[in-house]
């Protein structure tokens, strides 16, 4: 039978003082009485109390700590979207053998600069940035240069990302070559450097392929969104016969629409999405997909963070791989 883990309060009972005195005791505060001191240090070694790093790093604000930002805006979504999830267990995997914790960060646009304000002025180890806009991510580096963007954002600030390019040109070329003629993209958010480099790599496929281009307007990463453009390209083009959807998230939505609307996939509509998460094995049919190393991307940066590796202008590319399922024909 396993016996509860004394607690400060605990060691607090036992030496008949306050909590927050025990506190002061124990993180070494030189303005306790000798004798309150004595009488602490007694109960503890009485009781076999061992502090908790962790809880003595976040309560003192400071210690080995990785901050991980995220800016949504439906702060909701972080535990929806399974891109998210990746990065956190990247992270994990990439503290694993070091006595560093991680602190994870949500907020809507409108706070965001508040929070990095206050975030970069008491970093320790380094911070790494999802999602931050390259006018905040350049502010935050010039107060804290110990930050890696998930994805390219303002020139100084170190990133790392995935070959997004030339991860679409090639989703786009396998579609072409399966005899697919009216290709069309349902792209991602113009702020965010993934989507743009994803439409790149489209654009320049369906030019080299001879095609003419047929793009969707840009939204959220998201199932709406991708559902909304899709229903949009298919009353505005209804000869498409294939999609390059810009992630899993949006080409889910994707797939309802084409449903709804009669479409077999890939019988009539061929797909392919980027990401190749967990949805992309889940719909019906499984989700081609552009795979991109999340888990692999945040535990190397958070491995260079703790190396103290990131420089200003530091940079990581990592390759990506095209998983073939059902969906593109």
């Amino acid at each position: 039978m396993q016996h509860k883990r004394p607690t400060l309060d605990d060691v607090a009972q036992v030496a008949g003082f306050s909590r927050a005195t025990v506190s002061r005791v124990i993180n070494g505060n030189a303005r306790v009485a000798a004798e309150v001191r004595d009488q602490v240090q007694r109960a503890v070694e009485q009781l076999g109390y061992r502090p908790d790093p962790v809880a003595r790093a976040l309560a003192r604000g400071h210690g080995d700590v990785v901050e991980l930002i995220v800016v949504d805006g439906r702060p909701t979504s972080f535990g929806t979207n399974p891109y998210y999830g990746r990065v956190v267990a990247g992270v994990v995997d990439g503290l694993r053998h070091s006595e560093a914790q991680m602190r994870v960060h949500v907020v809507g646009l409108p706070d965001a600069p508040r929070l990095l304000d206050r975030v970069a002025h008491s970093v320790s180890v380094g911070a790494i940035l999802v999602n931050v806009p390259p006018p905040l991510a350049a502010a935050f580096h010039a107060i804290c240069p110990r930050v890696v963007s998930m994805g390219r954002t303002a020139a100084p600030v170190p990133s790392i990302v995935p070959d997004n390019t030339t991860g679409a040109y090639e989703a786009v070329r396998l579609l072409h070559r399966n005899g697919r003629k009216r290709i069309a993209a349902v792209t991602g958010p113009a702020h965010i450097s993934d989507a743009v480099d994803r439409r790149a790599g489209y654009l320049a496929a369906v030019r080299d392929a001879g095609l003419d281009p047929i793009t969707g307007d840009g939204g959220e990463f998201t199932r709406e969104t991708g559902a909304t453009s899709t229903r949009r390209l298919l009353d505005e083009h209804p000869d498409l016969d294939a999609l390059f959807v810009a992630c899993d998230l949006m080409a889910s939505g994707a797939l309802q629409t084409l449903a709804a609307a009669g479409r077999r996939v890939p019988q009539d509509v061929a797909v392919i999405a980027f990401d190749d998460s967990l949805i992309a094995a889940c719909t019906t049919p499984p989700l081609t997909s552009v795979r991109q190393p999340v888990e692999e991307m945040a535990a190397a940066a958070t491995r260079a963070l703790l190396a103290g590796e990131v420089g200003s202008g530091w940079h990581a590319t990592f390759p990506t791989t095209l998983t073939v399922r059902d969906s593109s024909g």
